[in-house]
Formats: C-alpha cells, sequence, structure tokens
C-alpha cells in the first residue's frame, strides 16, 4: 500500500461494493452489519457485527471484506466480530429496503410489531404476530405466513392472497 494511507470515507466506499452473499442485491454496509471502520496506526480494523451468531455466511462475508480491501492495496488489516450491541433489523438503510422489497423479499419492519406495544413484539417473537407484511410484488397486504423458515434462517416464507405469488419475508431482528 502507498505511504497515504486511504480514508475512512474511501473505506467505507469500498466495503459499499460488498454484496451479502445470501442475498446478492444489497451490501454488507445496507445491511448494517459493518459498524465501524478505522485506522490503528498502519493497520485498517473493520468491526463487523454478524446478523445473529450462528449465522452461516458470516465468514463468507469476512472473507469477501478482507479480499475486496486486499484488492484495494491494504495490506495490514483486522477485522473484529463485534456481538454488542446485537445486529437488528432497524440498522438496514431505507435503499436496501427498497432494494430487497424490489428483489422479491418483503422487508423487515422496524422496531416492534405494529401496535409498538412490548406484548405485540413478544407475540411476534414467539410467533404469535399482528404484523401485516405487504407483497413486495404486487404491494398487498392481504399475505400469509406459510412457514417460520424460509430460504435461508433469517427469512420467513410468505405468500400473497392476492397475487398467489410466494415470497420471503426478512424477519425482525
Amino acid at each position: 500500500m502507498s505511504a497515504v494511507l486511504p480514508s475512512t470515507q474511501q473505506v467505507w466506499d469500498w466495503l459499499g461494493e460488498v454484496p451479502d452473499p445470501e442475498i446478492p442485491v444489497v451490501s454488507v454496509t445496507e445491511l448494517g452489519i459493518v459498524r465501524e471502520v478505522r485506522w490503528e496506526g498502519q493497520t485498517l480494523v473493520v468491526a463487523v457485527t454478524p446478523t445473529y451468531s450462528g449465522c452461516p455466511a458470516t465468514s463468507v462475508i469476512d472473507l469477501m471484506i478482507e479480499t475486496q480491501l486486499r484488492e484495494k492495496g491494504v495490506t495490514d488489516l483486522r477485522l473484529e466480530r463485534r456481538l454488542s450491541p446485537p445486529w437488528t433489523t432497524d440498522w438496514v438503510t431505507e435503499a436496501a429496503r427498497d432494494k430487497l422489497r424490489a428483489y422479491g423479499i418483503a422487508p423487515p419492519v422496524d422496531g416492534t410489531a405494529s401496535d409498538g406495544l412490548m406484548a405485540g413484539r413478544a407475540a411476534r417473537l414467539s410467533g404469535r404476530s399482528n404484523l401485516v407484511i405487504a407483497c413486495p410484488r404486487c404491494g398487498s397486504s392481504h399475505t400469509e405466513r406459510v412457514s417460520q423458515y424460509g430460504s435461508t434462517p433469517c427469512k420467513a416464507s410468505y405468500r400473497c392472497r392476492d397475487c398467489l405469488e410466494p415470497f420471503d419475508y426478512f424477519k425482525c431482528h
């Protein structure tokens, strides 16, 4: 790497080009899993919070981040796994939510259940939900959950009762 270190903003821009391996239309920065970029002397430190501790894509994401930064000339690099605070779907950017929807995945609903009460959140987390998930294809709110588990552990399977299309919902965490 040259004597001049890239700015942290430049590094953020580079990381914005790293796609999520399970949902390639969104980047790791848009998902909010890259939490911090900083220089410690000549060492670039990138803090990454996995979507959940058992996420099978975590090591692939780390490798993709490392590959991207090494291709940009970063030679002294350290990735930190940051588990606290735990990742939340509230960190997913609006741009990523739009991209998910266009890709056919219903984006996560922010915060708690639609009533905003802790009881609603507890119901959602236990599988008894008052959330209405709009179909990403036609926009209808006349949808039903088919399974708590979708194509990946962080998604649930839904079906639209109007257009009859199946779709994944990116579950709130």
